[in-house]
């Protein structure tokens, strides 16, 4: 089992960055792909972004696609959302989330599909 604490929300201009983390409790951190999720108000999850557990292979939603990189580090147990050119529409609450042993193609998760989450992080983007 695993445990996912988000970090870095918060207020931004429409332009700007913001450095989201998640860190992961337990010993076995490196057999998880790892994905970032959010929910904007009124609207359902959707995915953002997604790492393989050796960080070669990632994927990302066409909305966040040239603007988001995802990254991780299996000795710190961590994994990270760099957002850059921010936009009004990506405010959510951002959730950090994890599946475990997955062997498949297809990074693109669906929210059912994933193991653990953590209780997201509040961004917000102001125009």
């Amino acid at each position: 089992q695993v445990q996912l604490v988000e970090s870095g929300g918060g207020l931004v201009q429409a332009g700007g960055s913001l450095r989201l983390s998640c860190e992961a409790s337990g010993r076995t951190f490196s057999s998880y792909a790892m994905a970032w999720f959010r929910q904007a108000p009124g609207k359902e999850r959707e995915f953002v972004a997604s790492i393989s557990r050796s960080a070669l292979i990632t994927a990302y939603a066409d909305s966040v696609k040239g603007r988001f990189t995802i990254s991780r580090d299996n000795a710190k147990s961590t994994v990270n959302l760099q957002m850059n050119s921010l936009k009004p529409e990506d405010t959510a609450v951002y959730y950090c989330a994890a599946k475990a042993k997955y062997y498949g193609d297809s990074y693109y998760f669906t929210e059912g599909g994933m193991d653990y989450w953590g209780k997201g992080t509040l961004v917000t983007v102001s125009s």
